[in-house]
C-alpha cells in the first residue's frame, strides 16, 4: 500500500511538498526522499514525532540512538517501519530538520492507495522554496533575546508558530490540487 504525505511549512507560506511512498518503507527513507525534496543535506540530526490531532508531539523516531537511558522506547529510523506508527489517513508528524531551534515540517497522511506498491518513494508535488534547513545561531538568539529570550515569542517572518493549526493546514491544502 502507498502513502501520500503533504508537507508545509510554517515559515513559508507557498511551500508544500507530496512525498508517496510504500507504508512498508523506513522512516529513513522517508526522511531521505524530503531532505532531496527540498535540498537539504543529510548530514544533519532530525527526528519525526507522531503527533495527535492538536500537533501534540507524542513518540519520536530520531536519525540515531542517542543512548539516553530513559525507560522510553528508542525508535530508530532506519529500523521502524513507518505502518507500525500511520495507519489512517488525517495522521499528523513533526519533522524536526533544524534541532539547534526546533524548525520544522508539519506533515499529514493525505491519502492511503491500497493495492500499490512503490520500490523508491517519490516527490510527486512541489510548490514554493523551502525554508534555509539551518539558521545563523548568533541572529536565532539576538531575535530570541529582543524578544524576552522565549523562542515560542518570535514572530512569524522569522521562525513561525509553535504550532500549526488546523485552519492554516486546510488553507495551504486549497492552493494545490491533488
Amino acid at each position: 500500500m502507498v502513502y501520500k504525505f503533504k508537507l508545509v511549512s510554517d515559515e513559508v507560506s507557498n511551500f508544500s511538498r507530496e512525498i508517496e511512498i510504500d507504508s512498508e518503507s523506513t522512516f529513513l527513507q522517508l526522511r531521505n526522499v524530503i531532505l532531496e525534496s527540498v535540498g537539504y543535506t543529510k548530514d544533519e540530526l532530525d527526528s519525526f514525532f507522531i503527533c495527535d490531532d492538536d500537533w501534540t508531539r507524542h513518540e519520536e523516531i530520531t536519525l540515531e540512538d542517542m543512548g539516553s537511558s530513559s525507560d522510553q522506547d528508542v525508535w530508530v529510523m532506519d529500523d521502524t517501519v513507518i505502518s507500525e506508527f500511520v495507519e489512517e489517513e488525517g495522521q499528523k508528524l513533526v519533522f524536526v530538520f533544524d534541532y539547534m531551534t526546533d524548525r520544522s515540517f508539519f506533515m499529514e497522511l493525505k491519502e492511503i492507495m491500497p493495492g500499490r506498491s512503490l520500490v523508491d518513494p517519490i516527490c510527486t508535488l512541489k510548490r514554493g522554496k523551502a525554508p534555509q534547513q539551518s539558521i545563523d545561531i548568533d541572529e536565532f538568539e539576538e531575535k530570541a533575546s529582543a524578544n524576552g529570550g522565549i523562542k515560542e515569542d518570535l514572530d512569524v517572518d522569522f521562525y513561525g508558530d509553535a504550532q500549526f493549526n488546523d485552519d492554516e493546514i486546510a488553507e495551504l491544502s486549497d492552493d494545490i490540487e491533488f
